[in-house]
């Protein structure tokens, strides 16, 4: 990490630290101040379009009940498939917890960041300690895209959308599989709900 002097903050992303088990300790051995920002979403749309990015890049990938289900028949879902594991938070948030308290994280909802964006943004802001400065004049919703994007300050050029790889339409999925996977998905995210102290309304 770059070195950081008095006033400034240093960022850092990479969405694969929440899943990933080494993460916390080293984090935590490199800075136990470190504040994390985690964005979850609906575990069920989160490997919906894990599975779409994946197929982008493979056309011959296997379909998605395929692969999310260890046996169709009986309903038992594949959890050694990682876009079905990365969306147990509740497991994941166990590990880190051993690490960092509560107090350290915030937890950001992806479909709050669509239908409001400024207002996820301020909760970022105020959990940094930062002055409010991002707000709604910010941000106008994309149609095409589906997502809101950020408005530069006068003067500096086109809007900032997200890539192309974003806003992709799903493919079809069979609403019983679904179904399987949001009762599979359930407990979890009533633990999650619980060890979090927020409701992410995903049921």
């Amino acid at each position: 990490m770059p070195r950081t002097l008095e006033g400034q903050i240093t960022m850092e992303k990479t969405p694969s630290y929440f899943v990933t088990k080494e993460a916390p300790k080293r984090i935590y051995n490199m800075s136990r101040d470190t504040k994390l920002i985690v964005v979850v979403r609906n575990p069920v749309t989160r490997a919906i379009s894990d599975y779409t990015q994946t197929l982008s890049k493979n056309p011959t990938l296997p379909s998605f009940q395929a692969l999310a289900f260890k046996n169709v028949s009986t309903g038992l879902i594949d959890t050694s498939w990682s876009a079905v594991r990365i969306g147990i938070y509740a497991k994941h948030l166990d590990n880190w917890l051993q690490y960092f308290p509560l107090s350290r994280f915030l937890f950001v909802s992806g479909e709050r960041l669509v239908s409001d964006p400024a207002g996820e943004m301020g909760r970022v802001q105020d959990f940094l300690g930062l002055q409010r400065l991002v707000t709604e004049t910010h941000f106008y919703f994309n149609e095409t895209k589906g997502f809101p994007c950020l408005k530069k300050p006068e003067g500096s050029g086109r809007p900032r959308c997200l890539g192309k790889s974003k806003g992709r339409p799903h493919p079809k999925i069979h609403p019983q599989v679904i179904q399987r996977l949001q009762e599979f998905y359930r407990p979890f995210n009533m633990k999650f709900y619980q060890m979090t102290g927020q409701d992410f309304g995903w049921d």
